[in-house]
């Protein structure tokens, strides 16, 4: 059996053996199965954003737990970040685990402030803005209870556009909430992926073209802070060794052509032979 998440293998009741080795190539047949490196070693460059957002929590990935890396992210995120709160607000589902470690760390109580509607895929994906906005309004809805009066630490994941945290201060802040600080349990989204993550435009990237003072005021939050780039790769990664962070630093460690119509050009022909 091979797959993307050793999520999947649970499910069926396969054991994990290893993971796929970057630049190998598995043969599989009636003879059983073939490793095949055909390319020279080059350094590796996993990608830190399997851990950040894109795996699921009860995964393995590059040979960490996902839920354990993103429970770090969140304890080392209130040693940086810390406020005075009333209650830790995870964003779910991606900001759940990080807004655990965050209230191990910091003593806050966590309660699920936000209640998610699992009929509705990830936002930041959809193309259009009015469909990312009808997406957010029936995604997410607060519970008053929880809120009312209480001075939030909102946690997620990341920021992209910035368009979707903005309306969930505002859904807090009108359930009644005193105050609402929001922690991000990554560095700032400064460069988009070339490498197959579905990010925006740089332009369309808050983070690249706005200080964190000014987003701050954007969404409306009462204070902002990012788990810094040192904090993230030690939480993933305690030897710092190959990880891609191209999307917070805008080192890319494979090359690519700089200028978008060469981009779209290139990727138009892959399309086309794949």
């Amino acid at each position: 059996m091979v797959c993307s998440e050793t999520c999947a293998l649970d499910l069926i009741g396969a054991t994990y053996v290893r993971d796929v080795e970057p630049g190998e190539v598995l043969v599989v047949s009636k003879q059983g199965v073939k490793s095949i490196k055909p390319f020279p070693p080059q350094p590796l460059a996993h990608c830190v954003f399997e851990h950040v957002y894109f795996a699921r929590p009860d995964s393995y990935v590059f040979g960490r737990s996902v839920n354990e890396v993103r429970t770090e992210f969140g304890r080392q995120l209130a040693r940086e970040g810390p406020v005075d709160a009333d209650v830790v607000v995870p964003i779910p589902d991606s900001g759940v685990c990080a807004a655990i470690g965050f209230s191990e760390e910091s003593g806050t109580p966590i309660r699920f402030g936000l209640i998610r509607n699992h009929y509705i895929g990830r936002t930041f994906i959809e193309p259009q803005q009015s469909i990312r906005h009808f997406g957010v309004k029936i995604k997410l809805n607060a519970v008053r209870s929880i809120l009312e009066g209480k001075r939030v630490v909102l946690i997620d994941d990341s920021i992209v556009r910035g368009t979707t945290s903005r309306k969930i201060v505002k859904l807090i802040k009108a359930a009644g909430a005193k105050e609402v600080h929001m922690r991000i349990s990554c560095p700032p989204t400064i460069s988009p992926c070339f490498y197959g993550v579905d990010t925006p435009r740089r332009s369309e990237l808050i983070a690249a073209t706005h200080s964190i003072e000014e987003i701050q005021t954007y969404l409306g939050a009462d204070s902002l802070a990012y788990l810094s780039l040192p904090g993230m790769l030690g939480a993933v990664a305690p030897s710092q060794r190959s990880y891609c962070t191209s999307c917070y630093t805008g080192t890319y460690p494979v090359e690519f052509p700089r200028d978008s119509h060469s981009y779209l050009q290139l990727a138009l022909k892959l399309d086309k032979v794949g």
